[in-house]
């Protein structure tokens, strides 16, 4: 077993509730439940020695190993192939799309021969609570129990296992036709014994197996994109449904936490959050697809929010709040874990989500505007609660805030955070006229315009012949002014944006790849250097293919597909020689690779007649 496998080298499963990283040699070296922020199970991704991992692989280390997803699921199969034979993997949760949270999450791995004779070997090394918990073992003829504080995981197995310490081991040798199964059930204990799942076989897990590939694949196929990019378009689909809580409708940012963003450096968070921004602007990539119930879900979770704010006296929106809309996510270190490669420390928590970052009320109106199915389902009470928002705006939004990238190196006074200031009352304005609704539309239109006068009077350098990164001291990029004109600040071909998308590709894109901003001109607070920012490479895309210029758009677009690992999935950033850097997968690298794909092709329908 690889100490360190690529970050890469992974593909996804889960049941809409948690997940699990697969390693392309079988290891799941990431697991947490019974949610998506839960304590880790399997964490030897961030310390092999202390994270625990759960093997099942081919025992000939020498064996060539191939990993893909059965088509348009998230059912994934890893091979193994020898001298000897050609066994399969596949792993894959059961989903539960519920709304209620379920008690019971089952990792399903079975194996088979394919061709020859393959043994197999299986290792279960649970550590709790991110390696924090010992753990028991019941182990029985039928079944074994680890226990530990508030957490019981039942394993099952169609072939033998013994005891290895509180851990397990087993093998089985399989011939062509043959397979087997192993199940790891995770169950909330709550200071009770929760009672066993029934034992498995073969034929039954067969039957579920088939059902989970329907389930998914009855789902993507309920998108109706028609474009150029089908199978990198349905698999960030698929990888967004994953990432979303189904009790609530909230996408998690990534499965993973603590994966940095510079190997050795310090820049390692924790992503299992649902972030205001990044959930506003997946609706826009879900409607684009024709998903109007996660687009929907989505905007009730973030109405709840705002509404729960009401008469508080404080800030609408947090930035960032757990699934279930918990604000709490106290930032703590990890001292006992190494971290990935070494890169310390591990994070668990996120104390960003104490920042202001006013651009969340622009991609939260965003959100709410999209579509008229999503507009007309707020009602009076949520108009209420939306006019209060933007009261409360009008008179907070010429302020300095951390910003769109949580950078701890102080208050600004964002470009970018001006213009979606902006958005929100242009939304607001849209809203109020279309459906007729009662709202102080003199004292939003003024706030607009004040915006707006602002940002082209202090956030335009007349030397560079852009928009900057904020106001004041040197002129700084920054890719998050893509989206000026996707929320129709600018006009895509007005001469201002053509020399500020010209001006990023000299400063901030490398190879069609594109970097955040510059840390050494724009000091963030924080050691060390990163990657290109996979999301800023489909915005740059997506600004691109809506001025007019396909070519390059497209062959950015192209390009950019060959940084996929070997099963469609972006982590957050690529770093100098290509390597996928950051936590993994990145739901903001796919929703934005739906959003180019889209705008990039019905520029090229347009211009093709």
């Amino acid at each position: 077993m690889d100490r360190y496998p690529p970050i890469a080298e992974h593909g996804l499963i889960g049941d809409l509730q948690c997940a699990a990283l697969v390693t392309s040699r079988g290891v799941v070296d990431w697991f947490a439940a019974p949610r998506f922020d839960s304590p880790s199970i399997f964490a030897a991704l961030l310390d092999h020695d202390r994270g625990g991992y759960f093997r099942l692989a081919d025992v000939n280390p020498d064996a060539t190993c191939k990993q893909l997803y059965y088509p348009d699921t998230a059912v994934l199969v890893t091979r193994f192939m020898s001298p000897d034979g050609v066994g399969e993997v596949i792993d894959w949760m059961p989903p539960d799309a519920g709304r209620i949270p379920s008690g019971r999450h089952a990792l399903v791995r079975t194996v088979r021969s394919v061709r020859g004779t393959v043994r197999f070997a299986m290792e279960c090394r649970p550590r709790f609570d991110y390696g924090r918990a010992a753990h028991s073992l019941d182990l029985r003829p039928e079944i074994a129990a680890f226990r530990a504080p508030g957490v019981c995981a039942y394993l099952q197995s169609t072939f033998p296992v013994e005891r290895d310490g509180d851990d397990l081991r087993g093998a089985v040798t399989l011939s062509v036709g043959e397979s087997a199964a192993v199940i790891l059930t995770v169950c909330d204990a709550d200071g009770q014994n929760p009672p066993p799942p029934p034992p498995p076989t073969v034929d039954g897990i067969t039957k579920q197996l088939w059902e989970v590939a329907d389930f998914w694949q009855r789902w993507v196929h309920g998108s109706n994109y028609r474009g150029r990019w089908p199978g990198m378009v349905n698999r960030s689909a698929i990888t967004l449904k994953l990432l979303t809580y189904a009790p609530t409708g909230a996408p998690v940012a990534a499965a993973t936490m603590g994966l940095p963003e510079q190997v050795g450096g310090e820049r390692n968070w924790d992503y299992r959050y649902t972030w205001v921004r990044d959930g506003s602007l997946s609706v826009r990539a879900l409607l684009d697809l024709g998903f109007v119930e996660e687009a929907t879900a989505f905007t009730h979770w973030l109405g709840d929010r705002l509404h729960e704010a009401t008469g508080q006296g404080s800030e609408p929106l947090r930035i960032m709040y757990r699934v279930d809309g918990e604000p709490l996510l106290t930032e703590e270190i990890l001292g006992h874990l190494e971290g990935y490669l070494g890169s310390a420390p591990v994070r668990l928590g996120n104390a960003a989500s104490d920042q202001l970052q006013l651009d969340i009320y622009g991609e939260a109106m965003y959100a709410l505007s999209e579509g008229r199915e999503i507009a007309t389902q707020a009602g009076y009470r949520g108009w209420k609660v939306l006019t209060r928002t933007l009261d409360w705006l009008a008179d907070s939004w010429d302020r300095p805030d951390e910003g769109i990238w949580e950078t701890r190196g102080g208050r600004q006074d964002f470009t970018y955070s001006r213009v979606m200031c902006w958005a929100a009352f242009d939304r607001g304005l849209r809203l109020a006229d279309a459906f007729r609704r009662p709202a102080d539309t003199d004292r939003w239109t003024k706030a607009r315009d004040a915006v707006l006068l602002q940002v082209m009077e202090r956030g335009w350098s007349e030397e560079d012949r852009a928009y900057v990164q904020h106001y004041g001291g040197d002129a700084v990029l920054d890719a998050s002014l893509l989206l000026m004109p996707r929320v129709g600040f600018v006009s895509p071909r007005d001469p201002s944006w053509l020399s500020t998308l010209d001006a990023m590709d000299r400063t901030l894109v490398s190879d069609s790849l594109v970097y955040r901003y510059d840390p050494a001109a724009s000091p963030d607070g924080l050691r060390g250097s990163e990657g290109t920012f996979s999301l800023c490479t489909f915005l740059y895309v997506d600004a691109l293919a809506r001025a007019g210029r396909l070519r390059p758009a497209r062959y950015t677009f192209e390009k950019m597909h060959t940084y996929a690992n070997h099963v469609g999935l972006f982590a957050e950033e690529i770093g100098p020689s290509g390597e996928q850097l950051g936590n993994f997968p990145q739901a903001f690298t796919h929703l934005s690779l739906i959003m180019a794909a889209c705008t990039l092709d019905e520029a090229l329908d347009r211009r093709s007649g």
